[in-house]
Parts: structure tokens; C-alpha cells; sequence
């Protein structure tokens, strides 16, 4: 009889432990695309409706440049304005310190767009090693957009944005960047099922119905 109750009162402490274990672990939506795709719009709007933070690794990034005192500061500034990619073990740094500092403060507060974050192989492999057992990333959500529609609301934007990248010079390297560093880690995500893609060319308003279905879908 001992014996029996034994046994299944330690059948049910792993299940209460993993439930609390995953719970409190983060999850992850990586939020993909080129520049001007409308990831930060749909990150925003997916935040008013579903209960998700918004982590963009470019405004973190940018973020840092500007915090008086930064020894990345300068090193951001130099690859941001270049149009390539900010060391991973920086972005990892911020994404993680991001995470945990908004779960301290609420811990139901546990699910997270990561938006423009894994862009190349070397984020990936990072990403990997230092979050592999710290994070669980549920799926990419990828806005797939024309060069030609990202390049003109880019330009769009940068006319009230402020933004020192979003000018044609810097967006034909950003472009490039994405088509060889990126894209090949959307489709290695794709191989294993984990992408959800949408066509981002249409008004924000049709994108994100398209993007509802999703997170409905995915509970």
C-alpha cells in the first residue's frame, strides 16, 4: 500500500516541476524579415491583442549606442551605420538582460517577439550556446516582403524616423545582408517546420489578420 502511494507521489512531482520549470522559462516568437518588411508595426499590434513583449535586437542595439557610458557604444554605432550585423554576444547580452529584467517584474509576463533576431548563422550558433536551455522558442514568424516594397517605405520612413540607416546607401547594404545571411536561416528553420510566413506586402491591417489566424492557431 506504501509502496503504491510512493509510487505516485513521485509520478506526479517531475509533471508539477516541469510545468512550473516551463512556465517560468521564457518563450520565444523570432520575428524575421527584410528592412521595411513591417515587423516592429505587426510587433506592436500583436501586443495590443496577445499577451507578448516586444524585444526588437535593433532598438536594443540602438539603445545601447546612445546610453552614456556604453564601451559597445561606438562599436554599435560603426556596424549600424556600415549596414552589417552588431556582434552576437552583444545582442545575446541585451536580449537576455531585456527578458529577465521583464519577467523580475512580472513573472506572467513570459512570452517575447524577439524581432530581427537570429540574422545570420553566427546569431543562431550564439543563440545556441548561451540560451539553448534558458529560452524555448515556439516558431519563426516571417514577414516575407519584396526588396523593392522594403527599400521605398524604408526611404518612407526615414523621413520622420531619424533613423542614420534608413537612407538608400545603407539600405542596399542591409538588403544584401539580409538576402545572404538571413534568408538561409529562415530556411534552415523551415526545414523543421518552425516557420509561419506571411505576406507582408498588403496594408498593415490585411497583414495582421493574417498574422491573428497564426497566433490563434498556435494558442
Amino acid at each position: 500500500m506504501i509502496g503504491r502511494l510512493l509510487s505516485k507521489v513521485s509520478f506526479k512531482v517531475p509533471s508539477v516541476l516541469y510545468s512550473m520549470s516551463s512556465r517560468e522559462m521564457p518563450q520565444v516568437v523570432f520575428v524575421l524579415g527584410g528592412p521595411g518588411a513591417g515587423k516592429g508595426t505587426q510587433c506592436a499590434k500583436i501586443v495590443e491583442n496577445y499577451s507578448y513583449t516586444h524585444l526588437s535586437a535593433g532598438d536594443l542595439l540602438r539603445e545601447e549606442r546612445a546610453r552614456s557610458g556604453s564601451k559597445d557604444g561606438q562599436l554599435i554605432a560603426n556596424y549600424i551605420k556600415e549596414g552589417k550585423i552588431v556582434p552576437v554576444e552583444i545582442t545575446i547580452r541585451l536580449l537576455k538582460k531585456a527578458m529577465e529584467e521583464t519577467m523580475q517584474m512580472d513573472k506572467s509576463k513570459f512570452r517575447f517577439l524577439i524581432d530581427g533576431f537570429p540574422r545570420n548563422e553566427d546569431n543562431l550558433q550564439g543563440w545556441n550556446s548561451v540560451m539553448k536551455d534558458s529560452a524555448d522558442v515556439k516558431f519563426v514568424l516571417f514577414f516575407d516582403c519584396s526588396s523593392d516594397i522594403c527599400v521605398q517605405r524604408c526611404l518612407e520612413r526615414g523621413k520622420v524616423s531619424g533613423r542614420t540607416d534608413d537612407n538608400k546607401e545603407s539600405l542596399e547594404k542591409r538588403i544584401q545582408t539580409y538576402l545572404q545571411s538571413t534568408r538561409p536561416i529562415i530556411e534552415l528553420y523551415e526545414k523543421d517546420g518552425k516557420v509561419r510566413r506571411v505576406d507582408a506586402s498588403p496594408a498593415p491591417d490585411v497583414v495582421f489578420d493574417k498574422v491573428k489566424a497564426i497566433l490563434d492557431q498556435e494558442g
